[in-house]
């Protein structure tokens, strides 16, 4: 058996196919056939509560562990079941770069969110981000997302990342310790959690600009219940001979 029995019908009463559907063993076989391509996963989603429920327990995970499998076994271990129940949000975490609306999490930016093909996670960049008491906490996070000449913003760069265990981890202690608010209306666009800026905790180290490249040392990001992080930065403008060569 490919994937665990499910005793309990996951069918609205509304659903109009709750007879014929496949079995969640020859779902599995398709999908791991498409290579678990994530557009498929979320059309096949929106068919009915039954293929919802079945994409965010199996083919999401499926898809996850495909796609950054070191990354995913170390998220893991030890214990760690952060991300049980939310591998819809990693999935998506992992393949999207939602950018900012204007008046949203990064006030005057507005650049539209995208996906992203392929993404770099590190786990050496992430404790670059992370204040020095707090460097035995472990945080995958993305190079920046290029988003360049946005006007008098310059150069724009979106990261996005993920704690190991954020549950029990230094950098949710400190936050909790230092009284940090939740923004009062925006929420993590992976999982829709309440989020704490970092900024405004104080708790951004120099060592971020240094890591990301960030011109002028603006660096800013935020940190959800599920230790999902997103955040900007201004990056370095390119010299002459750069943008020579990348126009050529």
């Amino acid at each position: 058996m490919l994937v665990a029995k499910q005793y309990r019908c996951t069918h609205s009463s509304h659903c109009i196919c709750i007879k014929g559907h496949l079995s969640e063993d020859a779902l599995f076989l398709v999908f791991q056939h498409l290579n678990w391509n994530p557009r498929l996963i979320a059309v096949m989603s929106c068919v009915c509560k039954w293929f919802d429920e079945i994409a965010k327990r199996v083919l999401w995970k499926e898809f996850c562990l495909a796609r950054a499998p070191k990354m995913m076994l170390d998220l893991q271990s030890c214990g760690s079941h952060n991300i049980d129940g939310n591998w819809k949000a990693l999935g998506k975490l992992l393949i999207y770069c939602t950018g900012s609306t204007k008046g949203g999490l990064f006030n005057n930016l507005s650049i539209p969110g995208h996906f992203v093909y392929r993404t770099r996670f590190s786990r050496t960049s992430g404790k670059s981000l992370l204040m020095p008491q707090c460097r035995n906490d472990v945080l995958y996070v993305s190079d920046p997302c290029e988003h360049l000449d946005q006007g008098d913003e310059g150069d724009i760069g979106f990261f996005r990342g993920i704690f190991k265990s954020f549950s029990v981890s230094r950098v949710k202690r400190m936050l909790i310790d230092k009284g940090a608010k939740f923004h009062p209306t925006e929420v993590c666009p992976y999982c829709k959690a309440k989020l704490w800026s970092m900024l405004q905790a104080k708790m951004i180290p120099r060592s971020a600009s240094c890591r990301l490249g960030s011109y002028d040392e603006y660096v800013e990001y935020f940190v959800c219940l599920n230790g999902h992080m997103l955040g900007v930065c201004t990056l370095l403008p390119l010299s002459d001979s750069e943008a020579s060569e990348v126009e050529a």
